[in-house]
């Protein structure tokens, strides 16, 4: 491959770069002989937010990323310029129609290799499956990025994106509580997702009850460059000192610790729910204690089945309950049950038009059941 100056080759990638129609990715990294750039990695694509198309730059320094969403112009041209006068040894640039890679090489010449593009078609059954939150994202680099944690990642965030559509005005800034946020890779990504793809002004509180939890994730937010917008708290769900929120997650809260995530979003009236409930113990065990009601014997007969019919009972409840405090819900798969038994997420919106009770009540008669999420609603089992 015939090399050619270094100038002629960026040039072509400014043109590239700057490009809107045609920029899909380009990623600059590695070091020129004898130069180290102010940044390990850059990666730019251009981004849609309400503003408008804009050219989001995301800078690394090895430890934390760095996003910045540029209106295209003057801004944009400043930034791009100042990255190609960075000594990177590689650019990578990725088009509608073309691949251009650049490499530097000892001389300080380009060597630069195109090529083109394939089809739609012709890469249909081959071509890597597009994320909300690309792959190669530093923010993995921080939370880990096995396969299996991005598509549960971009499952969250998909849900997430169809519970807060893009027409929809969202308050500003968005208050975000993550209820038993755990080691907070989902909460972490939540954030990611809606500031630098969605361009949201978000402040986001996680609790978990565990101390070294909250002291882990304070870190982490530390080292992404967060720890402004992003808190975490030890304490119990139902005792945080949280005071409201717009949008509450619970994701893989065990057991009644997802009625208590629920109890707090209703005591808000938050306007967004999306709860992905984990185990089922609480309904279970009372299904152990009663017998069945004719003709349903054989739904609870056989341990295995008691607790399948436990998981959709408790869920349904859950559900019915949200409705009845003027919830719009929906119960949908939440990551395909290949990768996780635990693939259900409630999600509701608040409307304030409550739903009618009757067939709640007699269900959880007919089961002799109360749940627990009535229970801290303050509300009888036959109250319809």
């Amino acid at each position: 491959m015939p090399a050619q100056p270094l100038d002629t080759a960026l040039a072509e990638v400014r043109a590239l770069l700057l490009d809107p129609a045609r920029l899909t990715r380009a990623v600059a990294a590695g070091r020129r002989r004898g130069q180290a750039p102010s940044v390990v990695r850059a990666e730019l694509r251009p981004v849609r937010l309400k503003a408008g198309m804009r050219l989001q730059v995301v800078t690394s320094d090895g430890v934390r990323p760095y996003t910045r969403n540029l209106a295209f112009g003057a801004e944009a041209d400043a930034a791009v310029d100042a990255l190609l006068a960075e000594p990177f040894g590689n650019w990578h640039v990725q088009t509608t129609d073309a691949t251009v890679q650049v490499r530097v090489t000892k001389s300080g010449a380009a060597q630069v290799h195109r090529a083109a593009t394939r089809s739609t078609a012709d890469t249909a059954h081959d071509r890597e499956k597009e994320y909300l939150l690309d792959p190669g994202d530093p923010l993995f680099d921080v939370i880990g990025g096995s396969a299996a944690k991005r598509r549960q990642v971009d499952a969250f965030l998909r849900a997430l994106a169809a519970t807060l559509p893009a027409n929809e005005a969202l308050p500003r800034p968005l208050r975000v509580v993550d209820l038993g946020c755990g080691n907070a890779y989902l909460t972490f990504a939540a954030y990611r997702y809606l500031t630098a793809s969605r361009g949201l002004d978000v402040r986001l509180i996680g609790v978990d009850v565990r101390e070294d939890q909250r002291a882990r994730n304070t870190e982490l937010a530390e080292r992404l460059g967060w720890a402004d917008k992003v808190h975490f708290v030890a304490g119990t769900i139902s005792d945080a000192p949280v005071d409201g929120a717009d949008v509450v997650l619970a994701l893989h809260a065990c057991d009644t610790a997802t009625d208590e995530a629920l109890a707090r979003a209703i005591e808000w009236r938050a306007p967004w729910v999306l709860a992905a409930p984990c185990c089922h113990h609480d309904i279970a065990a009372q299904l152990r204690r009663v017998a069945a009601p004719a003709p349903y014997a054989l739904l609870t007969s056989h341990g295995i089945l008691r607790e399948r019919f436990a998981d959709v009972l408790t869920d349904a409840l859950r559900a019915a309950l949200l409705r009845r405090h003027g919830y719009r819900v929906d119960v949908v798969e939440f990551v395909d049950s290949a990768h996780t038994p635990r693939n259900v997420l409630i999600r509701g919106k608040y409307t304030g038009a409550s739903a009618d009770g009757d067939e709640y009540a007699a269900l959880v008669e007919m089961w002799q059941v109360t749940p627990r999420l009535a229970a801290l609603l303050g509300e009888d089992r036959s109250a319809g």
